[in-house]
């Protein structure tokens, strides 16, 4: 069964910094499309980040290039979001998600491209 458990959320001011992790058990984790995914009140979840597990390919939507770094580490399992210079825009619910297929692709972004959800990590920056 497949298991995913974000942790690392919280509240900082504008320009800070956060690292959230995804604890993954029940599949082979060295073989997957792993995505970030968030959603603010009222909008739509939407793809932050995504990486290929089986060999490190990263994709990143065009709000956070340049300021989060999506990441893994295999003999944990876990895959991280790191998130520096934060924005008042990037305050959201982060979900991490294990996608369909043993690949990422043009599509990392579509939530239908994910089968598998994370309960969930609040992130709140203040400005």
């Amino acid at each position: 069964q497949v298991q995913l458990v974000e942790s690392g959320g919280g509240s900082v001011q504008a320009g800070g910094s956060l690292r959230l992790s995804c604890a993954a058990s029940g599949y082979t984790f060295s073989n997957a499309c792993m995505g970030w995914f968030r959603q603010a009140p009222g909008k739509e979840r939407e793809g932050v980040a995504a990486i290929y597990t089986g060999g490190g390919t990263t994709y990143y939507a065009d709000s956070v290039k340049g300021r989060f770094t999506i990441s893994q580490d295999n003999a944990k399992k876990t895959v991280y979001l790191e998130m520096n210079n934060l924005k008042s825009e990037d305050s959201a619910m982060y979900y991490c998600a294990l996608g369909r297929f043993p690949w990422c692709g043009g599509l990392w972004s579509k939530n239908n491209q994910y089968n598998s959800w994370g309960q969930g990590t609040q992130v709140t920056v203040s400005s």
